[in-house]
Order: C-alpha cells, then sequence, then structure tokens
C-alpha cells in the first residue's frame, strides 16, 4: 500500500512547542482528521484536505484514516498534547486490530507531542518531579467504578495525580467526587493545582489546597494535578509559588 497515516500531537496550543517532526507530518498530509478543535489549529492550505468531526466518535475517525491511507492518500490524524495519551493513537491501533486485516501492512507512525500535565507542570517549577501517574476521569469508556478503584490505589500509593477530563455538561459532579476521595487519603493542605488551557492565550493557572478544590470550577480544557504527600510549595512574595516533588524518598 502507498499510503500512510501520521498520528500527530500538536501540544497544549502554543505552535513554538510543536515538535519540528509533527510539522513536517503536517506539511505532507494530504488529509487531516480529527476533532474540530484541534483540526482547526492546523492553517490551510493547497493540496490539503480537512475533514472535522464532533467528540466521541474515536473508532469511526479511525476508520475514516484509515481507509484513505489504504486508498493511497497520505493522512495526519490530530489530537491536542500527546496523540497517545488518552487521544487517537490507542483508537487507530484498536480500529487496526478489528478492522481490515490488509491495515496491518500500512505504513502508520506516531508524532509525540507535549501532553497537559507536562506543559502545565513546567509552568509551576517540578510537581511532576516524583513518581506520578496519569488518570481520565472520563466514564464514557470504562465504568465510574474502576475510576475509582483506580483512584483510590493511586492515592493509596501516594503518587502526584494528574487528572484529564475532569468534568463536562455531561459529568459535572465527577471532579468533585474525586476529589472528596483524595481527601479521604491525603491532608487538607495538599497541594492541588488547576491548570487551563495551558500556552494559549486564555491559560489560567491556580494552586489551592485540598480543602479548597472542592469548590473550584474546571472545564474540560482544566489540567487538575493533586500533590503527593512530599510535594512542596515554595513562597515567592508576590509571584506565584514554585511547586515541586522531590525525587528522594524517606526511607
Amino acid at each position: 500500500m502507498t499510503g500512510s497515516v501520521t498520528v500527530v500531537g500538536l501540544g497544549p496550543g502554543d505552535p513554538r512547542l510543536l515538535t519540528q517532526a509533527a510539522s513536517e507530518a503536517l506539511a505532507q498530509a494530504q488529509d487531516l482528521i480529527g476533532y474540530i478543535p484541534y483540526v482547526a489549529r492546523v492553517p490551510d492550505r493547497p493540496g490539503l484536505t480537512k475533514h472535522a468531526t464532533d467528540n466521541r466518535v474515536e473508532i469511526d475517525r479511525a476508520g475514516h484514516a484509515l481507509r484513505l491511507a489504504a486508498s493511497g492518500r497520505r493522512v495526519a490524524v490530530v489530537s491536542g498534547g500527546d496523540p497517545g495519551v488518552f487521544a487517537m493513537a490507542a483508537a487507530i491501533f484498536e480500529a487496526v486490530e478489528t478492522g481490515d486485516p490488509a491495515w496491518r501492512h500500512l505504513a502508520i507512525t506516531v508524532e509525540p507531542g507535549i501532553t497537559a500535565m507536562l506543559a502545565a507542570a513546567a509552568r509551576l517549577g517540578a510537581p511532576l518531579g516524583g513518581d506520578f501517574c496519569a488518570m481520565s476521569l472520563s466514564d464514557n469508556l470504562k465504568p465510574w467504578e474502576v475510576i475509582t478503584a483506580r483512584l483510590e490505589a493511586v492515592l493509596r500509593a501516594d503518587f502526584v495525580i494528574s487528572l484529564y477530563n475532569p468534568i463536562s455538561s455531561a459529568r459535572p459532579w465527577q471532579l468533585g467526587a474525586a476529589l472528596g476521595l483524595a481527601a479521604e487519603h491525603r491532608a487538607p493542605e495538599t497541594p492541588v493545582i488547576f491548570a487551563r488551557a495551558v500556552s494559549r492565550p486564555d491559560e489560567a493557572i491556580r494552586i489551592l489546597t485540598l480543602a479548597q478544590a472542592r469548590e473550584t470550577k474546571a472545564d474540560m480544557a482544566t489540567m487538575v494535578i493533586i500533590g503527593a504527600s512530599a510535594t512542596r510549595l515554595i513562597p515567592r512574595g508576590d509571584a506565584t509559588p514554585f511547586v515541586y516533588t522531590p525525587r528522594s524518598v524517606p526511607a
């Protein structure tokens, strides 16, 4: 087959944070496929056909990309952040596994991007400097009982926790429930970071205590990072404190 699929991470939003390899993949693509706001981030140009779709159609989107590639097209599938973190790379390979056997012989590559938790962490210092994990609070693809079981396990293990997809209009209560569970395992003064739209014009970052966090608003553009017991704030007068988690753990 002469076609190809490249799954491209667009990073958090600032075009300067797009990798050179990702930029080259976008420049070579004949078809661009992805969620509407991510497709809109790629400039129009002659020879590029855009296929923007709504959310929650990842497998359909993946199948579309693979069919175009099988017909000989160079296809780029875009995700915000990194395409391998709760994004389109997994959907592409799920479609490959369950779809047309010929798709297994396509040239498929993944170009990584800066995911939201890394962009947010870099703004504040090193909150992910020790052991950490990433979780999605969306129960669109897994039961809420699975989410809470995993969350309780990592809370007990004292990981820093990065929460993706913390809340939406269809799920207005889940972040509060997750923070309530965190409060059963972490001290009230534990730092919690709300980082919204990092690197974009409407960026907003707040550092709260766990006790304050349950009453704080968030949306799907917000990354929530719950500190571990070792996570520290370094005051800086009127400036935003530095936040870091030491790499060392007392014996």
